[in-house]
């Protein structure tokens, strides 16, 4: 499998998480000690904790998707590791974060690291089996893992008519991948398939071959970022 990685996005958003994280709690504990030192200002508090909050959230966005280990594109790496060379992945280039192109297509990759328990359930995401400790400090909500995917199909669908002006392009398919060892997944019946990253590689093998990029069309798109 060829790879194809944005690593100085990688970096650069690394950094940002760290910074934001750690300057979220210095402003949070500096928040608790005006709460004590300076009781009438409740307003100094109020605002230290509001801005701490926000840049703690943001820490953890960005520490989440560039900074935990392995990353996103690192557990999607090991994941497909053995396709072999009629595959690119690409990460974080082509206006999505990850999207597979192969002999079974053009494949937006969403993944999720949620530990847990998810589950597709009456036309609704569900997740189960996190402490709320871990949930407040250390992960963002599920949200929609499936509105996500569809976002993620839009968005590549328009890189490539950028690139690919007035050429037909292949159908634009989906997967939600959750990335976390001890993730537990039941989405029967979600409208895009979803799976644990340890199934996904058979998963990818078994797809039938469907439209895909042309050669000389997965040359421009190359082309297009650099590669």
């Amino acid at each position: 499998m060829k790879l194809v990685t944005n690593e100085p996005l990688i970096k650069r958003n690394a950094r940002i998480g760290v910074v934001a994280h750690l300057g979220g709690l210095a402003v949070l504990i500096a928040g608790m000690v005006v709460t004590f030192l300076l009781p009438k200002r409740s307003d100094l508090s109020l605002l230290a904790l509001m801005t701490g909050f926000v840049l703690a959230n943001v820490g953890i966005f960005f520490t989440n998707r560039w900074g935990r280990r392995p990353r996103p594109d690192e557990a999607l790496d090991a994941a497909l590791k053995g396709l072999d060379d009629q595959y690119l992945l690409v990460h974080f280039r082509l206006g999505i974060t990850h999207a597979l192109i192969g002999p079974s297509g053009v494949v937006a990759l969403v993944p999720k690291f949620q530990g847990g328990q998810v589950r597709y359930e009456g036309n609704k995401w569900r997740h189960a089996g996190v402490t709320w400790m871990r949930r407040f400090f250390a992960q963002e909500s599920l949200g929609n893992p499936s509105l996500e995917a569809e976002a993620e199909v839009a968005s590549l669908t328009g890189k490539l008519r950028k690139i690919l002006p007035g050429e037909e392009l292949p159908p634009i398919k989906s997967v939600i991948v959750f990335t976390a060892p001890e993730a537990t997944v039941e989405a029967e019946g979600s409208p895009t398939p979803a799976m644990h990253a340890g199934k996904l590689k058979e998963y990818v093998r078994r797809m039938p071959r469907a439209a895909t990029l042309r050669p000389e069309q997965l040359a421009k798109v190359l082309a297009a970022i650099g590669e």
